[in-house]
């Protein structure tokens, strides 16, 4: 019997594993790299040991210290969760070794499916389903588009798209050099990119006894840098005999390779419905929980009971319902899907778990590895936490999903939570018509500027001005006759691009500026009131509809929370600090990040065209590049390989004669470490 278990990781995962053992009575160990001395996993564990440093390499990568921690702890079992040394034989063997007992599957499994190309050799000989293998030594026009991955690993890293043949060797170049990079091993392989198709995977449990579950389908369409953003199990309209070939082909595939514990198998499915193997994760995926809620399973507490020898019953449960899971990534989406960071001030869901309510009522489920006050780094990766509802059909799922990621307290950092709104409301997914392209179509749309901002800064300003106690009805509910010209005594606020200007009256307050609110929304100045001012609180009534704003400042940046959104805002000062400019032409770091490469030659005087790659930062898991906004010359060169930069840290100046005002460019890459 297992007693005490170490977790090999991090964030969400580890706090995950660690409420299982909690609820079976199994003590908890937590390793941990300097950057997350005070994260919450830290904390909720019963014990933990430090790995000194902080890159992954030197901490969440290295086995022999993690091993060593768990003997040093107590622990008997080891838990790797999923990343870093999840699908790692070597590190498998350490363990069980060690003397351990390993919760996953065997290492000869995992090293089976380890390479993307042996592992395809293995299927096809069990009779799955996969794509012809294409030789990019031999690709003709009738072989595009060709899809170019890694062998050694995912996550994006060393995969291209190639739509163009005159494209082909530079694309395998750079394919080969980023998986180099990533995994240490730099073969690539071809295959035909499939346009249209979904993303479709079946969840496995298989026992030391040959007994191996199909637990339904997920489908994780939705996906940006082909990292899943959206999950739902079961996948929304596959025809029966579909759904019964997908289940065969995961037991086919699970048995070729004597697996044991849970794995997910994963398939790509064309417009015509043909299935086709991706790969197979020899692990534990982040979007278990979506299974979890839909056959009434916890994934963790089998995965304890098939390593300590226990047998699953010969069928699984059946599947009742449909269950959704979102992730909450602290990035920008407009932006190339750029990472942030800094403190989270509050993070709470709306909806509740509660017991005592109807069995077929929506219920809501949150994985995080954070709290309120914890600070988001950029060492690791930006999931904050995965929002999961099960509700008895999709469309209430759908929108007890959509409600409770709405109305969602997300204060500190930029997320993608508008983005996963605006998703969750497309009628294309709402409707089921979606497949891996779908952001390459509808981001644009998808990441608009939020409508009604403008309200959310008059809300701000107000809500300032009544904690400043400016104004005769500072601190009180408050009625005025609309937003009017006065000409005096105004006040100014601005947040971004949002000047508001405001007076206290007798009554309450006065708003100048209704003509850039009619502008943005479409209501004219006439038919805005203001209805209540308090500190944390203000009310406007828009076109006879009163709409209520909380307002929480944490001195100059500003979240304001409403029905309809929530808005993030950062208070301008009134006079620009001289200091903060920066001459035309600069590269600025688009946030906090080790500088990891610079251009091939690359020195002050020479010349660069618009375009150019200058500058690589690592952040968040995700390699940036920074590129020269116009060709010119390099007029300075401030980054260093292996130096930490701050946001805003000049790492470049391009001097370019023909134009005065040069913004930076970014493409961003993801890792998988």
């Amino acid at each position: 019997m297992i007693t005490s278990v170490l977790v090999a990781n991090r964030g969400e995962i580890a706090c995950r594993v660690f409420r299982t053992c909690r609820e079976r009575g199994i003590g908890t160990v937590a390793v941990y790299a300097d950057p997350d001395a005070d994260a919450l996993h830290v904390r909720e564990a019963d014990t933990a040991v430090r790995l000194p440093g902080a890159a992954p390499a030197d901490t969440y990568l290295r086995g022999d210290l993690i091993v060593k921690a768990a003997l040093a702890a107590g622990a008997d079992a080891v838990h790797p969760g999923y990343g870093f040394l999840s699908e790692n034989a070597g590190f498998a063997r350490a363990v069980l070794d060690a003397g351990l007992v390993w919760i996953g599957p065997p290492p000869d499994a995992i090293e089976a499916m380890a390479s993307k190309t042996r592992a395809k050799e293995l299927m096809g000989a069990a009779g799955v389903p996969l794509l012809a293998p294409v030789d990019p030594a031999a690709v003709t026009e009738a072989d595009l588009p060709l899809l170019l991955k890694a062998a050694a690993g995912g996550g994006g890293r060393g995969m291209r798209i190639v739509r163009e043949l005159p494209s082909l060797d530079a694309e395998l170049t750079a394919a080969a050099a980023e998986a180099r990079s990533a995994f240490g091993d730099g073969e690539v392989f071809a295959e035909p990119y499939v346009e249209g198709g979904r993303h479709i995977e079946v969840q496995v449990l298989a026992d030391a006894r040959g007994t191996v579950w199909a637990l339904g389908t997920r489908d994780c369409s939705l996906q940006r840098r082909h990292q899943k953003v959206i999950e739902e199990s079961p996948a929304p309209g596959l025809p029966p005999a579909l759904r019964t070939a997908l289940h065969e082909s995961a037991v086919l595939a699970a048995r070729a390779v004597g697996y044991v514990g849970a794995g997910t198998v994963e398939f790509l499915v064309s417009a015509e419905g043909r299935p086709y193997f991706l790969e197979m994760n020899t692990r534990l995926q982040v979007e278990h929980p979506v299974t979890e809620e839909v056959f009434g399973l916890d994934l963790v507490a089998l995965q304890l009971s098939v390593a300590e020898g226990g047998l699953l019953p010969p069928e699984p449960p059946r599947a009742h319902g449909h269950a959704m899971e979102a992730r909450l990534y602290a990035e920008d989406p407009a932006r190339g899907w750029a990472p942030q960071t800094g403190t989270l001030r509050a993070l709470d869901f709306a909806g509740s778990t509660a017991a005592g309510r109807a069995p077929d009522a929506p219920r809501l489920r949150v994985d995080t590895g954070y709290s309120a006050g914890d600070t988001i780094g950029v060492h690791y990766d930006s999931l904050l936490a995965k929002v999961v509802v099960w509700a008895p059909t999709r469309g209430e799922a759908l929108r007890a999903l959509r409600y409770a990621v709405r109305r969602a307290r997300v204060h500190g950092p930029g997320t993608n939570r508008e983005l996963l709104v605006r998703s969750l409301e497309h009628p294309d997914f709402a409707g089921g018509r979606f497949d891996t392209g779908f952001y390459e179509r509808h981001l644009d749309v998808l990441t608009e500027p939020v409508p009604g901002e403008r309200y959310a800064a008059v809300a701000a300003a107000l809500a300032d001005a009544a904690a400043r106690g400016s104004g005769a009805g500072a601190g009180l509910p408050a009625r005025v006759g609309g937003w009017r010209n006065v000409g005096a005594a105004w006040q100014t606020k601005t947040y971004g691009e949002h000047e508001i200007r405001y007076r206290g009256t007798r009554d309450g307050y006065a708003v100048e500026g209704a003509e850039g609110v009619s502008g943005e929304s479409g209501v004219g100045g006439a038919d805005v009131r203001v209805v209540g001012v308090a500190p944390r609180r203000v009310s406007l009534e828009v076109e006879g509809v009163v709409r209520h704003f909380e307002v929480t400042a944490y001195g100059d940046e500003v979240h304001v929370d409403g029905a309809d959104g929530s808005y993030r805002l950062t208070a301008q000062p009134r006079f620009t600090d001289p200091s903060r400019r920066t001459e035309p032409g600069s590269l600025l770091a688009p946030m906090p990040g080790t500088v990891v490469r610079i251009a091939d030659g690359l020195a002050e005087g020479a010349r660069v065209i618009a375009g150019q790659p200058l500058v690589w930062l690592e952040a968040m898991k995700m390699e940036h590049r920074i590129t020269a906004p116009a060709s010119g010359t390099l007029t300075a060169l401030h980054a260093v390989v292996g130096r930490q930069v701050e946001v805003g840290a000049l790492l470049a100046v391009v001097t370019d004669t023909t134009q005065e005002d040069i913004g930076n460019t970014e493409d961003i890459r993801e890792d998988t470490t």
